[in-house]
């Protein structure tokens, strides 16, 4: 079952913690902070309060408040929110238990084997690729990860945001 946080009106912003595979840039898994999550009535009262919709360093801002308000019980999980700011430039940001928020301009990664794939991400990243190009890197990313890590596997979701759409599309990988 696949499962990521999309900010309420905001098809532009996905989030997601790490759940088993490392996370580069439009790689996304689920954000199940509570069965109810804080970020949903927070982005109501900020859209009714403000009169607009959230961007998603906001977002991720809220986010890491959400995380460290519970820093002496935390949720353990370490969220990645991407997405497009108003004028279409791309958003990224990690965040560990406490809410740390660390940015970055490239791909952010998180989960298992994050000391695995760093050679891989920067030797493959490279800036305005288009979506096609990106997925297929994504792929080979977390492809290359899940064969280096025992706790990894299971295939992924690779989520790719345009201005227009959000495509997603699922990797296939080992299963033992």
């Amino acid at each position: 079952m696949q499962k990521f946080y999309a900010a309420p009106a905001l098809s532009t912003c996905l989030v997601s913690p790490p759940a088993a595979p490392p996370h580069p840039f439009a790689s996304l898994t689920p954000l199940r902070l509570s069965p109810t999550p804080h970020p949903v009535p927070r982005h109501n009262l900020y859209k009714l309060r403000e009169e607009r919709d959230m961007k998603p360093s906001t977002f991720s801002n809220l986010l890491s408040n959400v995380l460290y308000e519970r820093r002496f019980g935390p949720y353990f999980a370490a969220p990645v929110v991407a997405g497009l700011e108003p004028d279409g430039t791309p958003f990224l940001s990690g965040m560990d238990t406490i809410g740390a928020v660390e940015t970055a301009k490239d791909f952010m990664i998180t989960g298992t084997s994050p000391e695995s794939l760093y050679g891989m991400c920067e030797s493959m990243w490279r800036p305005d690729m288009d979506p096609e190009e990106l997925f297929e890197t994504v792929a080979q990313c977390l492809t290359s990860g899940f064969d280096r890590d025992a706790l990894a596997g299971w295939g992924a979701v690779v989520h790719v945001i345009t201005k227009d759409k959000v495509i997603s599309r699922t990797i296939k990988t080992r299963m033992d």
